[in-house]
């Protein structure tokens, strides 16, 4: 018997707890023995349900418990999380976690922490949702990977879907989104790119082999994206999608930009999420799967039970560091598509720009190759509607 503690039952807690009672069977054979909650710490006392015997309100009731072996921490933010996961690892006790942002803040001194005591800590759950992301990457520690983009964030997936397929507003895709449990009453983590940079920054870290930290990111978010823009991105046989993008050498940016239909990217659609990365010797490669929801993330967290079941009492390394990355150095050029209010754009943007057909008697053309702070410098002072970089290759 391996006992659990499940912090914070809410969504992904809660799919945790369920799915280790539905999977039990499945559990104990992929853990070689049975997985048992023992105990839940939250605010609330779930009163009348089949949890209501497990809930504790003192996280040292937990950590003093000799039978506990692996702590769930799902419960968001970065306090108390890191102090309840740094207390759980000093007494040995290893941690799986849904928290990307802790993971981004904190994760690498919680590991060191986790190897001084002999103890693990995992956070397969914390980038990609159920997509098996983290642990197919750490199958490929011998090769060079010098390239990581992806979809990241099934909540402004499924509003872009919605915007291109059904011809939708923002606002009224993001409705929807909300209404089916994808997006948070405060989007804002989601649509201005937050979520997505977190992301990125934890994988740009772990291919590197140094942290990059997520306020480095260069985050530009879906606010601006209206249906005007889908019109034109069909013009172009493209799509419009949020990427997190590292390039070796490069800063690492979030930012919408338009998928051509000969890329894999184009078709990942609904609250999907789809990585693709480049090594020296695989070359490119893709891993698609359930980017958002309440069981597609808690599978990702017991997934992480489940190899920490095989190694109890050791450490095992999760490809984090606490060296710096200073190699991002440059800024990647790219096209952009460009709508303004008028024609001025046009002669600020020099010759070596590719005008399109006005719709609602806006401007619209493809610049060439350029930086963001070269484009923000030819468009200063003129009224730039939106701006969508475009991806050309990985």
């Amino acid at each position: 018997m391996i006992d659990i503690a499940i912090l914070g039952c809410g969504t992904v807690g809660g799919g945790v707890a369920e799915l280790l009672e539905t999977n039990c069977e499945q559990v104990k054979a992929a853990a070689g023995d049975e997985v048992r909650v023992k105990y839940i710490l939250d605010i609330r006392d779930f009163k009348g349900t089949k949890y209501e015997n497990l809930v504790v309100n003192d996280i040292n009731i937990i950590v003093n418990d000799p039978d506990i072996k692996i702590i769930c921490e799902t419960m968001g933010g970065k306090e108390p999380a890191c102090s309840y996961s740094k207390l759980a690892l000093e007494h040995g006790i290893s941690v799986c976690t849904s928290n990307k942002e802790l993971v981004d803040f904190y994760g690498a001194e919680l590991s060191e922490i986790a190897k001084k005591n002999n103890c693990s800590y995992l956070f397969e759950a914390s980038v990609g949702g159920g997509t098996p992301l983290l642990r197919t990457l750490k199958t490929l520690r011998h090769e060079k990977i010098d390239k990581v983009m992806g979809i990241l964030n099934g909540t402004c997936n499924y509003i872009l879907t919605k915007m291109k397929y059904e011809n939708m507003e923002l606002a009224d895709a993001l409705k929807i989104a909300q209404d089916k449990g994808y997006a948070e009453r405060n989007p804002d983590a989601d649509i201005l790119g937050y979520d997505t940079a977190r992301k990125i920054a934890i994988l740009a870290s772990l291919v590197s082999g140094k942290r990059v930290h997520y306020e480095s990111v260069k985050c530009e978010g879906i606010t601006k994206i209206d249906k005007l823009d889908f019109k034109y991105a069909e013009m172009l046989n493209a799509n419009i999608k949020l990427l997190g993008v590292y390039n070796q050498g490069y800063e690492v940016i979030v930012a919408p930009f338009l998928i051509p239909n000969s890329n894999a990217l184009y078709g990942v659609n609904e609250a999907y999420n789809a990585i693709l990365f480049h090594g020296n010797m695989l070359s490119d490669a893709m891993i698609y799967g359930s980017g958002a929801g309440r069981y597609p993330t808690a599978s990702a967290v017991v997934s992480d039970v489940v190899e920490l079941a095989h190694n109890l009492n050791k450490f095992i390394y999760n490809g984090l560091s606490l060296e710096l990355n200073n190699d991002i150095k440059a800024e990647r050029k790219f096209k952009f598509l460009v709508r303004a209010a008028g024609q001025d754009a046009l002669s600020a943007f020099g010759n070596n720009i590719t005008e399109l057909e006005s719709i609602n008697s806006q401007c619209a053309f493809i610049t060439e190759a350029m930086t963001g702070a070269e484009f923000d410098a030819k468009a200063a002072g003129l009224d730039i509607k939106n701006k969508i970089r475009i991806l050309e290759a990985i």
